[in-house]
């Protein structure tokens, strides 16, 4: 049976992304959107990034933000993957020649065979809680059985994830990954080192039933 893949995002403190390499998760997300409380400078991400050791994928995470800003992080930040948690278009995500993630906020009504079909260069859907004012982060959960079993891309399962519930995720949907931030925090920003191998450890037990 395959694992599945864990992303822990919103890292603001090199520390807490070296212990969660430690534990064993798969990518570290680093937010470059200035309005969250999780965003992290230039110098920041560069120091945490360079901190990593091999094999673990960090994600640099962009909200509506223009070329030239996403530009700029590429040439001081080693990133492996972008992330798009906006209202980017397939053109937008594509355009920088890297691998790329979209988010998809599961509003009512989303079709997400026409958001494959659109993003069908991405490397996977990342599906998160929808809030009207709020592009991420939220801490809240949407209804799973939303999310069809014979999607062509891989998912990503956001929203509202935390050690409490994300066995039962992963034995219900079958995610390629899931991704948690505020689930694992002790602040926002601030990773809680037992909330974080918890989360692993049941991510574990979800592949195992």
């Amino acid at each position: 049976m395959s694992r599945t893949r864990v992303k822990i995002c919103g890292f603001t403190r090199p520390g807490d992304a070296l212990e969660a390499a430690r534990l064993g998760v798969d990518a570290v997300g680093l937010v470059f959107y200035p309005d969250s409380p999780r965003y992290v400078t230039l110098e920041t991400a560069r120091v945490i990034a360079a901190a990593l050791p091999a094999f673990v994928t960090v994600v640099g995470l962009f909200v509506d933000a223009a070329p030239e800003t996403v530009e700029a992080v590429l040439e001081r930040v080693p990133l492996d993957l972008l992330q798009f948690h906006g209202q980017e278009s397939p053109e937008d995500c594509a355009r920088y020649g890297r691998p790329y993630i979209k988010a998809i906020r599961m509003a009512e009504g989303i079709d997400l065979y026409r958001e494959a079909e659109r993003f069908h260069q991405a490397r996977g859907l990342l599906l998160d809680a929808w809030h009207p004012a709020v592009p991420g982060g939220t801490g809240e959960r949407f209804d799973w059985a939303r999310i069809p079993a014979d999607l062509p891309l891989p998912v990503i399962l956001a929203g509202g994830l935390s050690p409490d519930n994300v066995a039962e995720a992963v034995r219900r949907v079958r995610p390629w990954a899931v991704d948690v931030s505020s689930g694992v925090e002790s602040a926002k920003g601030v990773k809680d080192p037992a909330k974080m191998a918890a989360f692993l450890r049941e991510v574990g037990h979800g592949d195992s039933t």
